[in-house]
């Protein structure tokens, strides 16, 4: 072997691996023109983001499906640049239009990565809640009974029966028209009287335990008689745990943040 050849040879390897680190970074090669893999990495973070937020697991064959992807879209790029389609008025529209929503979506990005929402802050928020749903000192909770007519008389008829001796469960099933609670003989469970239409609230508030209304109640659903089968003192209700709903308080505190923040630019811009 001669040197003319030992040189060629050199040159040839040393060109093939500088060029290692050139491929290393493209995807592949469309007519002679590189696909970086820095689509391919931007894509993949899409499909990633968008499987997170569905709670749906990525396919394992996800990244030979995506480079599929990104060497068609290439490969479909320039057909269209092929055909001048970059100049017309329409493309370039549309293109400002999704420049500024990816502008848009990196400056929200931007923000909600350099104002996150900390533990005592999310803390500070469920201690709130939780405060919020503390009854007030004396607050009563009723397990009561009502039966729905239609009209006042039906409804005095049903108190008069039942002050014979009917018993009001049977006639709930029979004549009330509030079909939830009708078939369970008119019981309307364990409630606060905030939870009902002001005039029911009103009435069930008089009562005692075992007492029934001796008229017909008004409200915007018809004529009701009340019996109350209990009362207890109110109690709060029952909540999960800090850290069980840690996530959905992180995540509803950065989203109001988000738009506290939009709400603050939009205000100290001057539109003429």
């Amino acid at each position: 072997m001669n040197k003319s050849l030992l040189a060629t040879t050199a040159t040839a390897l040393l060109a093939g691996a500088l060029a290692l680190p050139a491929l290393a970074q493209n995807v592949a090669i469309v007519n002679g023109k590189p696909v970086p893999k820095a689509r391919l990495d931007a894509l993949a973070t899409q499909i990633k983001a968008q499987a997170a937020r569905a709670g749906q697991p990525v396919p394992p064959d996800v990244e030979k499906q995506l480079r599929e992807e990104v060497i068609a879209r290439e490969i479909f790029m320039q057909e269209a640049q092929r055909r001048g389609l970059e100049a017309s008025p329409d493309f370039r529209a549309k293109m400002d239009l999704a420049r500024q929503s990816v502008l848009i979506n990196e400056l929200f990005a931007d923000f909600q990565a350099k104002n996150t929402v900390t533990d005592a802050e999310a803390k500070a928020e469920y201690d709130r809640v939780v405060g919020s749903q503390a009854p007030q000192a004396g607050a009563k909770e009723f397990k009561a009974r009502h039966i729905l007519v239609e009209k006042e008389d039906e409804a005095k008829a049903i108190i008069a029966q039942i002050k014979k001796g009917a018993k009001f469960d049977d006639i709930a099933k029979k004549q009330s028209k509030d079909p939830g609670s009708g078939a369970q003989g008119g019981d309307l469970g364990w409630a606060n009287p905030q939870g009902y239409v002001p005039e029911f609230a009103d009435a069930l508030k008089k009562l005692d335990k075992g007492q029934m209304t001796d008229a017909p109640v008004k409200s915007q659903f018809g004529w009701h008689v009340i019996r109350v089968d209990d009362v207890r003192e109110a109690k709060a209700p029952d909540l999960p745990p800090f850290e069980q709903v840690k996530p959905q308080i992180v995540q509803q505190m950065q989203q109001q943040k988000l738009v506290k923040y939009q709400e603050d630019l939009r205000a100290k811009a001057k539109v003429e």
